[in-house]
């Protein structure tokens, strides 16, 4: 949920496209890969390594051709652009990968996860049975990314449900997670482009928003909020996806190490957009942000009992029952083995 914040801080940074692994010719087998992030970032720095381990792996075969920044557009862009064959692969955001597979935003549950040893999990367990349904929809699931925990930032302290009602708060138009989110708090959000947000927040139009600290730092939105509350409203998933139709051209051994590398390179990525968000809370902390302890035992039980109203009512129209109960049945599991 949520994590189409983060692309659009991107796409207003750079424009420029990361040509193939420098020393190489044009692969035979080449992947037109297209990311929001920009030039420099975490995101396109590991990919620049990807492509050169799969280049590496392949004796030059198979490579990617990245285009940063946007410059392919936003996700509804890129994907239609993926279908007619224009571009072969690309990162998205859990809004981009629910408009292929709607039911993938099962992953972003509020409050589903108390960690992200259990995040890692879920994501693990439940990799191949994404993957075989993103083929059915031709798409080849190369290997989760993240943007990370979204936190509600605010002008006016927040530590509970009843302050959340008293404010101003941003919604993604069209994102049925945040949409269902806000509803069971009682509220009803105002929805508007990533764009507009930062005009909101200077004019009062807004009070409140939510999006991960890096997004928040990136969108600059933390300029115009003074407080952060410490509890992650969700975890906001990512993937990078191939058209199957190109990915079957490619000879079955190139394949392997094309699947290989990319789930290797991309749990990397993950772990050091990890280490980003981090980074940005004690930036934001450091330029006058206030971060608000957890809320109380009461409050952490509706905020809790959000959650739960969210998963009913979504239950049935994003996703069915039956793999809600594979989802929770899977971190039941981890649960009961994990060291108490």
């Amino acid at each position: 949920m949520l994590n189409r914040i983060f692309r659009l801080f991107l796409a207003a940074l750079f424009l420029l496209p990361i040509f193939p692994f420098a020393g190489h010719s044009k692969p035979k087998y080449e992947i037109k890969f297209a990311t929001l992030a920009p030039d420099g970032s975490t995101w396109t720095n590991v990919m620049r390594d990807l492509d050169k381990e799969v280049q590496e792996a392949t004796n030059g075969e198979v490579g990617f051709r990245i285009y940063a920044g946007g410059v392919q557009g936003d996700e509804p862009d890129v994907i239609r652009k993926m279908r007619f064959g224009q571009l072969h692969s690309a990162g998205f955001t859990g809004t981009g990968l629910g408009e292929i597979l709607p039911e993938v935003r099962v992953l972003e549950l509020p409050f589903l996860f108390a960690n992200k040893d259990e995040i890692d999990a879920v994501a693990s367990a439940m990799y191949e049975r994404f993957d075989s349904e993103f083929r059915k929809k031709g798409y080849v699931l190369l290997g989760w990314t993240e943007v990370g925990y979204v936190y509600l930032f605010s002008n006016t302290p927040i530590r509970g449900k009843k302050d959340v009602q008293g404010q101003k708060v941003w919604t993604w138009q069209g994102d049925p997670l945040a949409k269902e989110l806000f509803e069971e708090m009682g509220i009803n959000p105002l929805p508007l482009s990533v764009t507009e947000v930062l005009t909101g927040l200077q004019t009062g139009m807004l009070d409140a928003v939510y999006c991960a600290p890096y997004a928040a730092v990136g969108l600059q939105w933390f300029t115009r909020v003074k407080y952060m509350l410490d509890l992650p409203l969700t975890n906001a998933m990512g993937a990078v996806l191939m058209t199957k139709s190109q990915f079957d051209k490619i000879p079955p051994e190139h394949q392997a190490k094309l699947l290989e590398i990319s789930r290797e390179k991309l749990r990397e990525l993950t772990i050091l957009s990890r280490k980003d968000n981090e980074e940005a809370i004690r930036q934001m902390i450091k330029s006058g942000i206030t971060v608000l302890e957890k809320p109380e035992v009461d409050e952490l039980q509706n905020f809790r009992a959000i959650g739960e109203g969210v998963k009913r009512d979504l239950t049935g129209s994003l996703y069915s029952a039956e793999l809600l109960v594979e989802v929770e049945e899977v971190l039941a599991t981890f649960r009961e083995n994990s060291p108490k």
